[in-house]
Formats: structure tokens, C-alpha cells, sequence
């Protein structure tokens, strides 16, 4: 599979499109372990970009910079709507 082609403009302005909105982020900590959370793009700077987790636990912000991203060690994606109930049987 051929990974497609981005660059750091391109990365910015993704994450740009998600201010102010909920995000699934997934951060590779290394020897196999990932920590994945919900939060709220709350600031985007010319380095670097803040996510506000929503979990009582996390206290503060979280900061990333856009070579983690496109580097693919952090994974931000749009959340996922949960769904209230099941469809189908």
C-alpha cells in the first residue's frame, strides 16, 4: 500500500479544521503501548497544537507538535458519534 504524500501544510491545516471540535487522539508512548483519549482542539499555534482532554483524570492541556503527526507517532481523527442503541436483530 502506498502511503499517500503529505507535508506539514497539509498537516496544519487538518488540524486547523478541527478547532474548537471533539477528537479521537491516539499517541504511540513506545514498546507497544498506546494511550488513546477524547478531547477538544482548544489551541492551534504555528509549532504546535493543544488538545483539552475530556476525562476528569487528565488535569490541564496536552501539546503536540505537527511532526508528531506526520510522523504518525499521534493519531488525531474526528470522534465518532456514539450511537444510543443497536440497529439491526
Amino acid at each position: 500500500m502506498i502511503k499517500k504524500s503529505n507535508d506539514l501544510g497539509t498537516v496544519k491545516k487538518t488540524i486547523q479544521d478541527y478547532f474548537r471540535t471533539q477528537v479521537d487522539v491516539t499517541v504511540n508512548l513506545g514498546r507497544n503501548k498506546t494511550q488513546r483519549f477524547r478531547g477538544e482542539v482548544s489551541g492551534v499555534y504555528p509549532a504546535l497544537f493543544t488538545v483539552r482532554p475530556e476525562d476528569k483524570n487528565y488535569l490541564g492541556k496536552t501539546s503536540y507538535s505537527y511532526a508528531e503527526v506526520l510522523c504518525g507517532s499521534v493519531i488525531v481523527r474526528p470522534a465518532e458519534k456514539i450511537r444510543a442503541g443497536k440497529e439491526g436483530n
